[in-house]
């Protein structure tokens, strides 16, 4: 069959809208009508050079939609049933997925070669294969993707809201909750406030903190923070740290979470030395591979006995927590519809990244 997406062909170069070939699912793969595609900082990685894939790769790895096939030996969804994407496909056998760290999941190998597990593509065009982004390529119309990438949610919920819960809402959440182990009357900073950093804000608010502190220094999103439960809101770094050297009564902070588009030396610095005695020290943003953002004093880290970690998707569990989220969503407990700036048509992706970069933004969401 026939489907219209967004392409990137080279990096530092937009996105182009074209039509390819789709493979129908094989073996243990479904095909997907996505209905809404949500616009992740992750994709600008590609563009910019900081995450290389394999080019050409339909672009968007947040995605929602509905079963139209299924191929065979499917047994986790029908079609007509409504789901959201995993942009970690998890195959609940593996070393990491058996131990409860499905967004390890080994099959994730594959999702910046746009490629199937085994190395081939469902994309064409004249010849030549097109990867998808996350083994997704949510920027597309329709899909054929693993039936381990997608997560079964309830029919009434609206698919363009719960896209969101397939990358920035859990990645930020878990940031807080679970990499970051916030707990009831903690202090918690957060550095950078887009699709992710304003959901470690809402995990570290609905976790208990006393303290949620916010540091971006575009004013709307400063704003927005506070509307998500935010109880202090900075510009820059360091008048985060005096407030917090004040409220904590020279303790320093309980979690700094790192959520900036791309991560540097500067913010990670800012972050270690915010954290007091047994903080942590959340990197949840990205560079590219070959940019050493950490350094810190080892003396500081082992006296103090402070903690460095790195998390992907926040180091939730897709399979658990996607639907856990859309149900507190579903209860009034978690702000999703709040999130969303604008909504914008498929051929007008690049408009969409510019206003991401301009910070226009808190999350832009593409409807089909």
């Amino acid at each position: 069959m026939k489907t219209t997406a967004a392409v990137l062909f080279e990096a530092g170069k937009p996105f182009e809208i074209v039509e390819l070939d789709l493979d129908g699912p094989r073996d243990g793969e479904v095909l997907i009508r996505y209905t809404a595609a949500g616009l992740c900082h992750s994709d600008l990685h590609l563009t910019d050079g900081d995450l290389p894939p394999r080019f050409p790769i339909v672009g968007g790895h947040e995605g929602a939609g509905i079963i139209e096939e299924v191929g065979p030996g499917v047994t986790k969804v029908k079609p007509g049933d409504h789901v959201v994407c995993s942009f970690i496909p998890n195959c609940g056998h593996c070393r990491y997925c058996s131990t409860g760290r499905q967004s390890l999941c080994d099959m994730g190998a594959t999702i910046l070669e746009g490629c199937m597990p085994d190395g081939s593509f469902r994309f064409h065009s004249g010849g030549e294969e097109f990867g998808a982004m996350c083994m997704l390529g949510t920027f597309s119309e329709r899909a054929t993707i693993s039936q381990n990438s997608v997560v079964k949610v309830d029919d009434w919920l609206p698919l363009e809201t719960a896209v969101l819960v397939g990358c920035g809402v859990p990645t930020g959440w878990g940031s807080a909750n679970y990499a970051g182990g916030v707990r009831n009357g903690d202090i918690t900073v957060v550095y950078g406030i887009g699709g992710i950093g304003i959901n470690a804000v809402q995990g570290a608010v609905h976790a208990g903190a006393k303290y949620v502190i916010a540091v971006d220094p575009i004013e709307f999103k400063r704003d927005t923070a506070l509307k998500f439960g935010a109880t202090h809101v900075f510009h820059d770094a360091t008048a985060a740290a005096d407030k917090v050297n004040e409220l904590s009564w020279g303790q320093g902070a309980d979690q700094a979470i790192v959520t900036v588009g791309t991560v540097d030396e500067e913010v990670v610095t800012a972050a270690f030395n915010v954290i007091g005695k047994g903080g942590t020290l959340v990197v949840t943003g990205m560079a590219a591979p070959d940019k050493l953002t950490v350094h810190v004093s080892g003396l500081d880290l082992t006296l103090n006995e402070k903690t460095i970690k790195g998390t992907l998707f926040g180091s939730a569990n897709p399979q658990y927590d996607i639907v856990r989220l859309l149900r507190l969503y579903d209860a009034g407990q978690l702000k999703l519809d709040e999130l969303v700036t604008t909504r914008y048509r498929l051929e007008d992706v690049n408009q969409g990244y510019q206003d991401l970069r301009d910070g226009k933004n808190i999350r832009g969401i593409i409807v089909h």
